[in-house]
This record gives structure tokens, C-alpha cells and sequence, in this order.
């Protein structure tokens, strides 16, 4: 099942106006982060390791984690949302599993349930070493609200 929700993916449309969302935010751009996979329901962010997205130690840093499972939260829940809306964190909870090390980090934003108003999605980040093995780091929930925006 693993490799069918791998494969499936959003509509072209949607994924154009997911993609060009993602490329206005300027805290993703900043840390150097990136779509890699757009589907119903579920969407991907990979952030490589470099030493602005770690903390002291050499971990990839609490913040940049939870800063991309925000985003591949609120992505999920925008490709079940027409053109003319737009989504907003309510509220998210990140468990931090591991110490976030590897080759890069990968945020998978998946839809638990998505209604009129509300959306909420399970959050999960993996580091995912050169070789391709991957350990899950961090795991969560998050609560979204469909905004319309107003016709002009």
C-alpha cells in the first residue's frame, strides 16, 4: 500500500497551486527546503542537512523540523480545497521522537479527516540518511481552518 500512496498523485492543477504557494514562503526558501511529492491528501518536504538548519550538537534543529511538518500539513489539507482557499495552522503538537540526523529530513503531512472548516492532519518526520535508510524523529498532529478568500 506504501508504494501505490507513493505513486499516486494530485492533479496537475492542484499541484501547480500547491508548488507556487510553497514557493511565496519565505521561511521555507530560507531554510533551503523543498516539495518532493504532491497527492490527495498528502504531501512530502525534504530539507538537506547543512549547518543552518542544526542546533549545537549537530542535530537537525527542533524548529526547522517542526517548521516543515507545519507545511506539509497544511499543504495535505489545501489539496482537498478548491483554488480560492487557503489554509491556516490552528494548532499543532510535534513529539520529538530522536535526534533528527541523516543526509536530510523528510516531513510527511498526511489528512486524518478534512471538513468544511476544519482539517486535521497526522504529521511525521523521518531522517533519512545517504544510503536511504530512514528513522522516524518526529511525530505529530495538527488542526487547520479553510479560509475563502474574498472575491475581489
Amino acid at each position: 500500500m506504501q508504494d501505490r500512496i507513493q505513486q499516486e498523485q494530485a492533479s496537475p492543477e492542484v499541484q501547480k497551486r500547491v508548488q507556487e504557494s510553497f514557493d511565496r514562503q519565505g521561511l521555507m526558501a530560507h531554510l533551503g527546503a523543498r516539495i518532493t511529492h504532491i497527492a490527495p491528501g498528502r504531501v512530502h518536504i525534504v530539507l538537506p542537512n547543512r549547518p543552518e538548519v542544526t542546533q549545537q550538537h549537530g542535530y537537525f534543529h527542533a524548529g526547522a523540523t517542526s517548521a516543515i511538518a507545519d507545511s506539509a500539513g497544511g499543504y495535505a489539507a489545501a489539496t482537498h480545497f478548491p483554488e480560492d482557499a487557503d489554509v491556516l495552522t490552528v494548532e499543532y503538537k510535534i513529539n520529538l521522537l530522536a535526534p533528527a540526523i541523516g543526509d536530510h529530513i523528510e516531513a510527511i503531512g498526511t489528512v486524518l479527516k478534512s471538513g468544511r472548516t476544519l482539517t486535521v492532519c497526522q504529521l511525521e518526520v523521518y531522517g533519512v540518511r545517504e544510503d536511504g535508510e530512514r528513522k522516524l524523529v518526529a511525530n505529530g498532529q495538527q488542526t487547520l481552518i479553510r479560509i475563502d478568500r474574498p472575491t475581489p
